[in-house]
């Protein structure tokens, strides 16, 4: 299940968020976690499985009804079950009116999961 971000899950999106490439560094992290508690139209998002919290996504929504997926991660020890593409999409039944698109860092994870309608259930993005 898809919740939003609270301040007291911060270590946890934190620790999920440092699984992104360009997020490994400290400071960046701390830079990025500040960008999703300030920046208006950015918001992050938080997969639950029973009391777990075992995904990220991130995304920043523009004037024209497009929202931008910035981060998407999941605990390694729960990849390759289909919760990133489950993940994306909860974000476009949440936000049907908006259009999702992926940025540099989520090109790769849209490219696969679109390949033969892999944004449908059962695959494994």
């Amino acid at each position: 299940m898809l919740i939003r971000y609270k301040k007291a899950f911060e270590k946890i999106a934190m620790g999920l968020l440092s699984f992104m490439p360009n997020e490994k560094d400290l400071k960046k992290l701390q830079q990025t976690m500040k960008e999703y508690e300030t920046a208006e139209g950015w918001q992050l998002f938080l997969w639950r499985e029973g009391e777990d919290i075992i995904g990220l996504i991130g995304v920043s929504f523009t004037d024209h009804k497009m929202m931008k997926v910035q981060h998407i991660s999941v605990n390694p020890s729960h990849r390759h079950q289909g919760i990133g593409k489950r993940m994306v999409n909860s974000l476009k039944e949440m936000f049907s009116e908006w259009t999702a698109a992926a940025n540099e860092e989520t090109i790769a994870f849209f490219e696969k999961c679109s390949q033969e309608g892999n944004m449908e259930e059962g695959s494994e993005c």
